[in-house]
């Protein structure tokens, strides 16, 4: 199946153009997954580090709602007005949500254990799920040795009381710790998952810069189609042209398919075919106008023989007619002579037979040459008519 120019170029730019579509398809694609990956990361960061900031400040809460219940104790000790059950049931309902806190960072660590991103992220959420269970621990015994002081503040019994906050304060402190460590590992684990959005980013540039070199290299395969398809088969027609404008016509394009150019090819291959015979002609024609030309010079030639021929014939005739003329005239004074003679032979007649034969004599010479004349005449006559003849000629 031939394609033509026309659709060629429409396919390679329809080539080019899906490439680019494609490209712009898959940059959103990439854009939207380090967009739902940065979500994602920051998400679930973002919640669990709310979680500990609460958990942090229920902390803070717990200690002030204990130390109060102890000030409270020792206020109605002393016989001053206090209530400790106020601060003791709000320390339980503040635990209650520390509990409740710590198991849901613990879930959600796993959970987002599960759906992380890269083994680094994975890594991070089981140390902090570690993390979360070993402050559920300490808070237990904190917990634990916290309801044995409440226990004691109920039954008024200062010494208990006063022997529990040493051991509280030694149990408080790894649990707070923990919070803090949480929040160190959950900060180290924001900036994996910043890197690793960040890496995400990267290939997907990456991909998008090798796409984009595709897109290039497609283009530069695309025009160097073209031009081996169109631009440089054009050129060689044109270069053919140029020659036969020049007056070569021994060349032929070799043009195979049957594209438009090809065409074109072989419509001034037979066009070149046809001016070649027309000079074949033109040069046969010529030929004969240089032998018609040469026979007429000939036959000029011969004319102008024949011209020299009748001049001379004319001047001929002409000496001739002038001999002629002066024959007459001669005859003409012989003829006065004889008159002459006649008159004075009449007048004389008496002078003897001398006179009459000198007389004879005469007239026998005016004779001969009044033969003469006459032939002469005849002469002249004859070339006259010779002279037609060539004029009519």
């Amino acid at each position: 199946m031939t394609f033509s120019i026309g659709r060629r170029i429409l396919l390679g730019f329809g080539a080019i153009t899906v490439v680019i579509v494609a490209l712009g398809f898959y940059a959103l694609e990439q854009i939207g997954s380090v967009r739902d990956t940065t979500d994602a990361i920051v998400r679930r960061d973002m919640a669990v580090l709310r979680q500990l900031d609460d958990l942090g400040n229920q902390a803070r809460d717990l200690g002030l709602l204990r130390r109060n219940a102890v000030i409270a104790m020792l206020s109605q000790a002393q016989g001053r007005p206090a209530r400790s059950d106020d601060n003791i049931a709000a320390w339980r309902r503040t635990a209650a949500e520390v509990e409740s806190g710590l198991a849901a960072t613990a879930q959600l660590a796993g959970q987002y254990r599960t759906q992380s991103i890269t083994p680094e992220r994975n890594a991070a959420w089981d140390r902090i799920a570690a993390a979360t269970a070993e402050v559920q621990r300490s808070f237990r015994e904190v917990r634990s040795v916290s309801e044995a002081q409440f226990a004691a503040i109920a039954k008024q019994d200062l010494p208990a009381v006063e022997a529990r906050n040493d051991e509280i304060s030694r149990l408080q402190a790894p649990f707070l710790g923990g919070i803090t460590n949480l929040r160190t590992l959950l900060d180290g684990s924001m900036a994996l998952g910043q890197r690793a959005a960040h890496e995400v980013y990267e290939r997907s540039r990456l991909s998008i810069y090798l796409t984009l070199a595709a897109a290039v290299l497609l283009a530069m395969l695309v025009t160097w189609m073209i031009r081996r398809a169109v631009v440089r088969p054009l050129e060689t027609v044109m270069g053919f042209v140029e020659r036969v404008g020049d007056g070569d016509l021994s060349g032929k394009l070799d043009m195979q398919g049957g594209d438009e150019i090809a065409r074109l090819g072989r419509t001034l291959n037979a066009m070149v075919d046809n001016l070649s015979d027309l000079a074949r002609t033109n040069r046969a024609a010529t030929a004969d106008l240089n032998a018609a030309a040469a026979e007429i010079r000939a036959s000029a030639q011969q004319q102008a023989a024949s011209v020299e021929e009748q001049f001379a014939a004319v001047q001929e005739t002409a000496a001739t007619v002038d001999e002629i003329t002066h024959s007459g005239a001669q005859i003409g004074k012989r003829a006065t002579e004889v008159i002459a003679t006649a008159q004075a032979t009449a007048q004389t007649s008496r002078q003897g037979l001398r006179a009459v034969s000198d007389t004879a004599k005469a007239m026998d010479a005016i004779r001969e040459q009044a033969e003469a004349v006459a032939g002469n005449i005849v002469s002249l006559s004859e070339k006259t008519q010779t002279i037609g003849d060539i004029i009519e000629t």
